[in-house]
Parts: C-alpha cells; sequence; structure tokens
C-alpha cells in the first residue's frame, strides 16, 4: 500500500508508478532449447564463452551473455545484442525470444528494442534482499539512522525504477511504498541519477507524462537537470511526482565503474526544505560511496 502514512511502512525516492508491463510485446517462441545449437551458418558464435563451452552450459553462457550486454545499453535489438556478444544474429535473436518468453527480457512495442523485463528486475531485488541482510543492510540502516529519513536503493528497468530495497523513517509521517514497485524515471530522483551517470536516454515520446506542476516533460528540461546532476554529483526530486514529496539520490557503482544502481533518501518538503537538503545530498552520497566499496570488494 502506497501513501502518507503515520507510523507505517516505507517509502521510496519516487514514489507512485506501476508495473513494468511492454504493452503489445510480441510473443517469443518459448524454445530455449533452439539457443543451444551453432548458429545458421554452422559456426558457433565468437564470443570467448561460446568458442569455448563446457559440455552442457553452451546455452546457460549464451543468455547469460545476452543479459550481460544490457549492462552498457538498456535497450537493443537483437543484431546490436549480437554485435556486443560475438554471436550470429540468428543465435541472438532465438535467444532473445527465449528470455522474452519468459519475463527475462520485455520489448517496447512503439521501438521493437530489448530491454531487461519483470522476471529480471524480480530476481534482481530478490538476490539484493538476501544480500541487504549482511552486506547492504549495515550501510542502508547508517544512513537511516543518521539522518532519520527513508532509505531506497533501485535500479533501472527500462524507463522506470525498480525498488529494491527500502528502509523506511524514523519519523511518524512517512510516505509508504513497498520494493517492487515501479516508478517513472523522469519524476524521481533515483531516476534522474541513473540517467544522468548510467547512459540511455529516455525513450518515451514527448510530452512526458505530467504528475504535479513541478514534473519535467520535456527532453530539453529533462536534460538541464541531468546536466546539473553530473555537475554536482546528485540528483533532487524537488515535488516533481507528488505534492509534499522530495528526494535526494546519488549513483553506486560496480567493480567497473559503471552505475548500476541509485540509493536515496525521501521524505515530506517541510522536512527536506533547502537549509537542509545540502547535508543530506552530502550524507546521500557518501552513502553511494562505501556502497560502491561494498561492491567492488565483492566483484
Amino acid at each position: 500500500m502506497r501513501g502518507w502514512a503515520r507510523d507505517a511502512g516505507g517509502a521510496d525516492a519516487c514514489p507512485g508508478g506501476g508495473p513494468v508491463n511492454a504493452p503489445g510485446d510480441a510473443p517469443g517462441d518459448g524454445s530455449a532449447g533452439g539457443a543451444a545449437n551453432d548458429d545458421a551458418d554452422g559456426r558457433p558464435g565468437n564470443s570467448e564463452a561460446a568458442r569455448q563451452p563446457k559440455p552442457g552450459t553452451q546455452t546457460v553462457d549464451r543468455s547469460v551473455a545476452v543479459l550481460r550486454s544490457f549492462e552498457d545499453a538498456a535497450r537493443q535489438t537483437p543484431t546490436e545484442i549480437a554485435h556486443r556478444t560475438g554471436l550470429s544474429v540468428s543465435t541472438a535473436h532465438r535467444i532473445v525470444h527465449a528470455l522474452h518468453a519468459t519475463g527475462m527480457l520485455a520489448q517496447d512495442a512503439a521501438t521493437e528494442r530489448y530491454f531487461l523485463g519483470p522476471t529480471t528486475a524480480i530476481l534482481g531485488r530478490l538476490a539484493l534482499e538476501r544480500m541487504g541482510a549482511t552486506l547492504l543492510q549495515p550501510e542502508l540502516t547508517a544512513l537511516r539512522d543518521g539522518t532519520g529519513e527513508a532509505v531506497s536503493l533501485g535500479v533501472r528497468a527500462g524507463d522506470e525504477v525498480a525498488v529494491l530495497l527500502h528502509l523506511p523513517s524514523t519519523h511518524p509521517l512517512r510516505y509508504e511504498q513497498p520494493p517492487g514497485d515501479r516508478n517513472p524515471i523522469h519524476t524521481c530522483a533515483m531516476g534522474k541519477t541513473l540517467l544522468a551517470f548510467g547512459g540511455d536516454p529516455v525513450a518515451m515520446d514527448e510530452p512526458y507524462r505530467s504528475f504535479t506542476p513541478a514534473t519535467l516533460t520535456t527532453r530539453a528540461e529533462l536534460d538541464a537537470d541531468l546536466r546539473r546532476v553530473r555537475d554536482r554529483g546528485f540528483a533532487v526530486n524537488d515535488e516533481e511526482r507528488l505534492p509534499g514529496v522530495r528526494a535526494v539520490a546519488a549513483p553506486v557503482r560496480d567493480g567497473g565503474g559503471r552505475v548500476f544502481a541509485a540509493v536515496a533518501l525521501q521524505g515530506p518538503s517541510v522536512r527536506f526544505g533547502d537549509d537542509r537538503l545540502p547535508g543530506l545530498a552530502e550524507a546521500v552520497r557518501a552513502a553511494a560511496g562505501r556502497l560502491t566499496d561494498l561492491h567492488r570488494h565483492l566483484s
């Protein structure tokens, strides 16, 4: 259940949103077995996994390579996936269709490009939840306890942000939103952080959906804000999703220096005034740095 609450539940840096559904998705062929075959011309793919597969692992190796190709590009065609993985186009098509049929990939009906699907987001959330109990939780708890505000960790899911982990505010007045919720990427601090530091722009048509008078609804407005995010190292949601809700977020990087997640503080505007915002931003940037260091040690 989402909404303002007293003595209840969690929050997100960008309240609201819905599941990552892909209207008009083309049905997959459901043939995972086809991905295990050699390329149509008889040659195996050119990736290292394809050149030297262990017995019985070629399908898995190739499928993982396809999924990991989305680390560098949020939305791709099978041809682009083939180029990044070294697989032939025909093999990439077969694997993409199989992954799409399982929900690991979803397809944008307008552009026909694929992106990581809801099943991938759910598995990622579950993995982080299990790691969070012993690895991520102390850092997130320290951030929450040090500020008294709600903390969220999220990742990009197409043109939305999927909330992976959340710790509620210690204040009686806070905004509720459970892990697993998804939010429009242009409306929230985590989303703008991921856009500013993480690569591909939004694929939505202008004007972007407006939720409040403060929502950024054009590419020019969003790009200008993203430049500010890059300059200062953090993003601000200034009542752009809901009136009375503000948030600050910073990027979390993997061992290769790529931004894969964002961590955020959020709460009512009365507690996120301009006088307090710089301190909250510094706190979330410091926490993001510690989470980055932790991830590098795990890589």
